[in-house]
């Protein structure tokens, strides 16, 4: 028997928590605790605890399939490369859309960029970050010039006062909530606003339920209680801050005082002045956040607005402050960073700079050029051109996501994808939405490969490899590679290593400028920006200077307005979805452990006691949930931990999906959907 142990990083959510594998006679078969990770110091959550029963599971992918009069039958790769090869030079590059992955490593990402731009000549490329932190991205980044979390998950410890707003810290990113307890042993308080009262709102010394989509009008009326008592941060706003004077006289409007939010979002006036006080007095203030902020159609104002409260108070570039937005899946920052969005090349290089543009090109080295230096489609467009444009888009490449059960009103999602007329999946299972497609490749896992990926607070990590695809399945590298060499394009996709696309990547980005692999192959890795070789890397960004040329941040003035649907006397209350803690996204892998599907073998629908009471529903009966777009039948799930007008559901489970309910209405700038408020009606499912 040969027995040893890897050490890689968790595929689960943005933390960024390592392990080792425990692989026997070359079959990964548990996990070990790393201890000398500064992230999580050998702790992991229950997924990641089983994060190896998926790894080898029987249903794995191992052959490429091809669609045959309707189903699907195995192929060989040549068959399938060739295919693909055929179909793709048949369709002109706007013709063509590309989905990356938050689940591949950063060199694939890359990878699937190069191969839209370079190969496929389309500027359609996005990735599931556009679903959860798109407004992140475009809020920070229009606050401070960087749109990412601007302190380290070690300094949440620091804190002197955590605000946890629209994030579910313990259950969706546990070893981040370890921090928040950290904090509260060391003298500090946290604050929870949620519309249910979760674990991590278990942990807050001040907890308050609100109504889902009232986020501005909180964050306004605190920040106009903190500017009426003085506790601003005056030297920060009158040296770093620019539009100081048009937020005041916003928040200090009559219809931001306590007793009138209290009206909007159901949190006491006395609960919010106590927040107030609490942010505004603390020597630091850490303000945590996921996509209760972002899955809105106003998710870029609500990012806007934690911005501003934590400049108000001078809690950016400082320890144990910050703006701390909680990414989702475990590489969506690498994703992102990567350039697999429809704006921007590689750390946020934007494709209609014509400085941009040639230097990618250039380097790239197309005989034939790359795409034209436009903006491509977000996927949320892209669903809607399928839909409401019949033969602009014909062509699709899916590489690791699965739309069909993460993206919302469903229904209107498998619309647009049945009506590509060519689809190519490559994944580790035949998800949702490789049933659909034309041809599906086998990839290899995490555990199968080497690589980077970008946590959260920037980190970059590796990944090592533990043991070999199954069957015939592959790299998503190396079939990228083969891909592009099949449209003629081999010389362009030279690669023998993950190593060689990373140095590569560095080159090209200058924020990972002086990351190479043997700086990265150490526990505490580097967070970017990291320009140079001799570089430290930046846990804390904005230290003296927002990454706006000027140096300077910019704070927003913003009014509250209601979700694009709001309930109504046909369907009565909010619907907000959300995660639980024995499963991730939609459910591909951890369904696939046994531990973690037998822990929750399907969803729910949460109902206040109250609300259940008057609609004749018990705990654990069937029901029927309605919206505009659709029914699901669900378990109800009744509770007094969820406020009353408000009903919650887990989006992991295709057999009850939420996203069939929830509203593809979208953020204008962001292009981010509403999947945390709209308009549903539950009944008691009668037999006929």
């Amino acid at each position: 028997m040969e027995l040893k142990y890897v050490q890689t990083t968790c595929p689960y959510c943005g933390t960024g928590c390592s392990f080792n594998l425990v692989v026997k006679d070359g079959k990964v078969v548990g996990t070990q605790p790393y201890k000398r990770s500064p992230v999580n110091e050998g702790k992991v959550c229950p997924k990641g605890t089983y994060a190896h029963e998926f790894v080898n599971s029987p249903d794995r992918l191992t052959k490429p399939l091809i669609k045959k009069d309707g189903k699907f039958v195995e192929a060989t790769w040549d068959e399938a490369y060739d295919l693909i090869a055929q179909k793709f030079k048949s369709y002109k590059p706007d013709e063509i859309a590309c989905l990356s992955s938050a689940r591949v490593s950063n060199e694939e990402n890359y990878l699937l960029m190069k191969l839209a731009r370079g190969v496929f000549k389309t500027r359609h490329i996005d990735h599931c970050a556009r679903l959860c932190h798109s407004s992140t991205v475009a809020g920070l980044a229009a606050s401070f010039g960087s749109g990412a979390m601007t302190n380290s998950i070690g300094d949440i410890a620091e804190s002197k006062c955590v605000f946890v707003l629209g994030s579910n810290t313990f259950e969706q990113h546990p070893l981040i909530g370890r921090k928040i307890v950290q904090a509260k042993l060391n003298g500090g308080k946290v604050i929870v606003f949620d519309p249910r009262y979760t674990p991590t709102a278990k942990q807050a010394d001040l907890y308050a339920s609100f109504y889902s989509g009232t986020d501005v009008a909180i964050l306004n009326c605190l920040m106009g209680e903190i500017i009426r008592n003085g506790w601003e941060d005056k030297e920060w706003v009158s040296t770093r801050a620019k539009g100081y004077e048009e937020l005041k006289a916003v928040v200090l409007k009559d219809d931001y005082l306590p007793e009138n939010v209290e009206k909007i979002s159901g949190i006491s006036a006395q609960d919010l002045r106590t927040a107030a006080e609490w942010i505004g007095t603390a020597e630091s203030a850490a303000l945590l956040y996921s996509m209760g902020i972002t899955q809105h159609t106003v998710g870029v104002d609500n990012v806007k607005s934690t911005a501003n409260i934590q400049m108000l108070t001078g809690n950016i570039g400082k320890r144990g402050g910050g703006v701390n937005a909680l990414r989702g899946q475990n590489n969506v920052q690498g994703a992102c960073d990567m350039g697999a969005l429809p704006v921007v090349f590689t750390g946020y290089q934007k494709v209609i700079d014509p400085a941009a543009h040639k230097k990618f090109a250039d380097a790239w080295g197309f005989p034939d050029g790359i795409c034209e230096p436009k903006n491509g489609y977000e996927v949320t467009v892209m669903m809607d051109v399928l839909t409401d444009n019949p033969g602009e888009l014909k062509c699709m490449y899916i590489m690791g996501e699965n739309p069909m059960l993460s993206d919302p009103d469903l229904n209107h999602v498998r619309h647009a994808l049945e009506s590509v007329e060519f689809m190519v999946v490559q994944d580790i299972f035949l998800t949702e939405t490789a049933e659909l497609a034309d041809v599906v490749l086998p990839a290899a896992c995490y555990a199968e490969r080497g690589g980077t990926q970008t946590s959260t607070e920037r980190r970059v990590q590796m990944w090592r490899k533990a043991q070999d695809p199954p069957g015939e399945a592959k790299v998503d590298w190396q079939i990228l590679c083969e891909v592009a060499a099949a449209m003629g394009y081999a010389e362009q996709f030279p690669y023998h290593s993950a190593e060689e696309i990373f140095n590569e990547v560095a080159a090209l980005t200058p924020s990972y400028h002086g990351m190479t692999y043997e700086r990265l192959n150490k526990p505490e890795a580097l967070h970017w920006p990291c320009p140079t070789l001799e570089h430290p890397g930046t846990p804390i960004l904005h230290i003296g200077k927002c990454s706006h040329p000027d140096g300077m941040g910019v704070m927003h003035a913003i009014e509250w307005k209601p979700p694009a649907e709001v309930p109504d006397a046909e369907y009565p209350y909010i619907l907000t979805t959300g995660r639980c803690i024995w499963h991730w996204h939609t459910g591909s892998m951890t369904r696939r452990s046994e531990t973690l599907d037998t822990e929750v073998p399907t969803g729910w629908i949460e109902i206040n006691t109250e609300d259940a009471k008057e609609l004749g529903i018990q705990d654990k009966e069937m029901v029927r949930a309605m919206t505009r777009r659709g029914s699901v039948n669900a378990p109800a799930k009744v509770t007094d931990e969820i406020k009353k007008g408000v009903m919650f559901m887990p989006f992991h489970f295709a057999e009850c999906a939420a996203n069939v309910l929830t509203h593809n209405a979208l953020d204008p700038i962001a292009k981010i959907p509403e999947f945390k408020a709209c308009a549903v009606k539950v009944e008691k499912i009668t037999e006929a």
